[in-house]
C-alpha cells in the first residue's frame, strides 16, 4: 500500500516537473522565433497539467498571435485570385491550429470557389446553346449553396427572361398597351376622350362635376393608350376608375370625389419576424396611411387604404419582415490567481513591561510594597519570542467557457460569481429611534456584456466588457451594519471579426507585492545574522484575466435585391404609378390622318401618305373591309362621325390601324 503510494506520488511529480519543463522550453522558443516547436512544447505542458490556466493562457495568446498572420496572408492571396498560394498558407494554419474554422472556412470557400466556377461556366456555355433547363440547374446549384453569388443571380436572371411565357392580359391591359399618336392643341377634354374610346375600345363614363368646357393640350408621338389616359388625367386635375374590363370613370381630383369613387382595400399582414407596431409605424411615415391596425398579440398589421397603397405596403413589409441576424459566441474566460507568501526569522518581543506584585496578601499594592521592590516582588510580561519559518504558495484557477446564442444587436448578459447581500438600517427620528433593515445584493465576481452587430460582408462587430471583481475586508458601522470592500477590474472594447476567428484579449494583470519585517534595532541589520535578531514577511499575489472570444454566423443578414429596395411610389399627392414607358409603340406608324384648322396649322408641314382635311370637308366613310381593333368591338365609324366645332383648331393622328392615303377617317362638322 505505501509503496503504491509512493509510486503514484514520484509519478506525479515527474509530472509536473516534466510540465515546468515543457513550458519554459516553450516560452524559449517562441521568444526565438521557433513558433510552432514553441506551440508543441506548450502543448506538451497543457497535456501534463489540463487544468492549468497559465498554460492554457499562454499557450492560446502564442496560437492566436501564429495564426493571426498566416490567416491575413492567405485571405489576401484569396481576393487576389492566387488560390494555390492561399491553399497553401491556409494549410499552415491547420498544421498549427487543426481546429481552426477559419482556416477551414477558408478552404472550404476555395473549393467552393472553383466548384461554382466551373458550374457557372457549363451554365454560360448551355445558355448560349439554349438550352435553359441545364443552365438553369447549374445556377440553382450555385445559389443553394452562396444565395448572394452575383454571378449566377445575373445569369439566372437572363435565363428567366428568355424563358418566362408571355402574359395573357385582360381586355383593359390590351386596349392600354395599344399604340397612339395623337395631337391636340387647345381642344375640348370630352373631344380627346372620345377619340381615344374610339380608337382603343374602351368606353369613359364622366362625373358630371367634371367641367365640359374644359380644354387642354397634349402632343404624343409613339405612345400608347395608357400614357395618353395619364397625361390626361394628371394635367387636368381628374382621376380615374376602373368599373369594369374596358370602362373606366373619370371624375375630378378632388377629396369629395375621391371619398365617393375611390376604392378600397382592406388587407391583414401576418409578420413572421418584424415586429408589427415598428411596420405600423413605418407604413404611417412611408404611405401616410392612417387607417392601420398594429395587433402586438398575434404580430399581424391590418391597412385599409387604396389598391396603389396596398400594394405598396407589400412591398415595404417584404423588405422589413425578414429574419434576424443571429450569432453564437463562443467565450472562453481564464483567471490565473498566484499567492506567494514567505515569513523567515524570530520575533523578538518589542517592549517589556515590569508589573509591581503585592506581598501583603491584599489585592491591590500598598506603599509598603512599593517601597519594598526588589526582584522577587516585579513581574515581568511580553518576553515571548517566536521563530518564524512559514512558505505558503496558492494557484487558484477559474476557467470558463459558455456558449452564447444572440440577435443581431441584441444585449447579451452572464455572470459568474456570488450575491452578496448588504445591509442597510435606517432610523427614523419622528418614531421614537425606530430601525428598520433593508438588504440588496450586489453581484461579485466574472461578468461579461456583449452586444453583437452582425454586417452584410458576414463580419461581426462586437461591442464587450468584462468585469472581475472580489469581495475584500469587511467593516462594521456604528449601527451595526457591515459594509465590504469590493475590489475591480474592468475591460470595454468594441472589435470586429470575421465567421469563426478567434480574438484573445490579455493583460488584465493586477501584482501586488508586500515586504514587512519586525527587527531588533541595529542587531535585525546585520547580513545573515539579521535574522536571528529579526523576522521578515514577503507577501506576493499576482492575478490575470483572459477572455478568448469566437464568433460563429447562424444566419445572416439578407440584403434585397435592387428591384425589390427600390420602386415607384406615385408622386406626393398619389400612388398612381407613371406608365410603363417601356410597352411605347413602335417609331414607324403607317397611315396617319392629322386634322388641322386655324391658326394651328401654321409652320406644320403634312406627314407622308396623309391626307390633309379642313373641318368644311366630309371625307367618304370607312370601308367595311377595315377591321376593328383587337380589344373590344367599337361603334362604325361612318356611323358615329366625330363632331369637331369649325372655329376650333384640332391636331389630330389617330392609332397606326391598317389605313392608307386613300382611306381618310370620317369627320363631320360641328351642327
Amino acid at each position: 500500500m505505501s509503496r503504491s503510494f509512493s509510486s503514484a506520488l514520484l509519478l506525479l511529480l515527474l509530472s509536473g516537473c516534466a510540465g515546468q519543463q515543457a513550458y519554459r522550453d516553450g516560452r524559449e522558443l517562441i521568444a526565438q522565433d521557433q513558433v510552432p516547436a514553441g506551440l508543441q512544447k506548450l502543448q506538451e505542458a497543457l497535456q501534463q497539467d489540463p487544468g492549468n490556466a497559465q498554460y492554457r493562457s499562454a499557450y492560446l495568446q502564442a496560437r492566436e498571435r501564429a495564426t493571426g498572420s498566416r490567416l491575413q496572408q492567405a485571405e489576401r492571396q484569396a481576393q487576389a485570385g492566387q488560390g494555390e498560394l492561399a491553399r497553401a498558407s491556409f494549410m499552415s494554419v491547420l498544421e498549427i491550429d487543426a481546429q481552426n474554422e477559419r482556416a477551414n472556412s477558408g478552404l472550404r470557400a476555395l473549393e467552393r470557389e472553383q466548384r461554382q466556377g466551373k458550374l457557372l461556366a457549363d451554365a454560360r456555355t448551355a445558355l448560349e446553346a439554349k438550352q435553359y433547363d441545364p443552365a438553369r440547374q447549374r445556377l440553382n446549384a450555385i445559389l443553394t449553396e452562396q444565395p448572394n453569388h452575383a454571378g449566377a443571380r445575373a445569369l439566372l436572371r437572363e435565363v428567366d427572361e428568355k424563358t418566362t411565357p408571355p402574359i395573357v392580359e385582360s381586355g383593359l391591359a390590351r386596349s392600354y398597351k395599344q399604340p397612339i399618336t395623337i395631337e391636340f392643341r387647345d381642344a375640348p377634354l370630352k373631344q380627346v376622350f372620345e377619340l381615344i374610346a374610339r380608337r382603343s375600345g374602351l368606353n369613359f363614363v364622366f362625373d358630371k362635376d367634371v367641367k365640359a368646357d374644359a380644354k387642354t393640350s397634349i402632343f404624343l408621338k409613339n405612345s400608347t393608350v395608357e400614357s395618353a389616359v395619364y397625361f390626361l388625367l394628371v394635367t387636368n386635375q381628374l382621376e380615374q376608375q376602373v368599373m369594369d374590363a374596358n370602362t373606366i370613370l373619370i371624375y375630378p381630383n378632388v377629396a369629395a370625389k375621391l371619398k365617393e369613387y375611390q376604392e378600397v382595400l382592406v388587407k391583414t399582414f401576418f409578420l413572421a419576424n418584424a415586429d408589427a407596431k415598428q411596420v405600423a409605424n413605418t407604413l404611417k411615415t412611408i404611405l401616410k396611411t392612417r387607417d392601420v391596425v398594429a395587433d402586438e398579440k398575434l404580430n399581424l398589421v391590418i391597412v385599409r387604404d387604396t389598391p396603389e397603397a396596398i400594394r405598396l405596403a407589400e412591398r415595404l413589409i417584404a423588405l422589413q419582415d425578414v429574419p434576424e441576424a443571429e450569432v453564437v459566441l463562443e467565450l472562453e474566460i481564464l483567471e490565473v490567481k498566484r499567492s506567494r507568501l514567505m515569513e523567515l526569522g524570530v520575533a523578538w518581543p518589542s517592549s517589556l513591561t515590569l508589573t509591581p506584585l503585592s506581598t501583603s496578601g491584599g489585592i491591590g499594592l500598598t506603599i509598603n510594597d512599593l517601597n519594598n521592590l526588589n526582584q522577587r516582588t516585579l513581574g515581568v510580561s511580553n518576553l515571548a519570542v517566536t521563530a518564524n519559518a512559514n512558505k505558503t504558495d496558492g494557484d487558484a484557477n477559474i476557467l470558463a467557457n459558455p456558449r452564447i446564442r444572440v440577435r443581431n444587436r441584441e444585449k447579451a448578459k452572464f455572470v459568474i460569481g456570488d450575491r452578496v447581500p448588504v445591509v442597510t438600517t435606517t432610523i427614523s427620528p419622528g418614531t421614537g429611534g425606530f430601525a428598520s433593515e433593508s438588504i440588496s445584493y450586489l453581484d461579485v465576481g466574472l461578468t461579461v456584456n456583449a452586444e453583437p452587430t452582425i454586417y452584410l460582408n458576414n463580419e461581426v462587430g462586437i461591442r464587450i466588457s468584462l468585469e472581475v471583481s472580489n469581495l475584500g475586508a469587511a467593516t462594521t458601522t456604528r449601527s451595526g451594519s457591515t459594509l465590504y470592500q469590493i475590489g475591480t477590474r474592468q475591460a470595454s472594447t468594441m472589435l470586429q471579426l470575421k465567421d469563426g476567428e478567434n480574438q484573445v484579449l490579455a493583460g488584465l494583470i493586477n501584482n501586488e507585492e508586500r515586504s514587512s519585517g519586525n527587527k531588533v534595532p541595529g542587531l535585525g541589520d546585520i547580513p545573515v545574522l539579521g535574522r536571528l535578531f529579526g523576522s521578515s514577511k514577503d507577501d506576493s499575489q499576482k492575478t490575470e484575466i483572459v477572455l478568448s472570444i469566437t464568433p460563429h454566423l447562424v444566419r445572416t443578414v439578407q440584403r434585397p435585391e435592387a428591384k425589390e429596395s427600390e420602386f415607384s411610389a406615385g408622386t406626393e399627392g398619389s400612388f398612381r404609378r407613371r406608365p410603363d414607358m417601356a410597352a411605347k409603340a413602335p417609331t414607324q406608324m403607317p397611315g396617319t390622318v392629322i386634322v388641322r384648322s386655324g391658326p394651328s396649322a401654321v409652320g406644320m408641314q403634312p406627314a407622308p401618305a396623309q391626307q390633309l382635311m379642313t373641318p368644311g370637308q366630309v371625307p367618304p366613310a370607312l370601308p367595311q373591309s377595315v377591321p376593328a381593333p383587337e380589344v373590344a368591338p367599337s361603334p362604325e365609324p361612318a356611323a358615329s362621325p366625330l363632331p369637331i366645332s369649325a372655329g376650333q383648331p384640332v391636331p389630330l393622328q389617330a392609332s397606326p390601324l391598317p389605313l392608307s392615303s386613300s382611306q381618310p377617317v370620317p369627320v363631320a362638322p360641328a351642327k
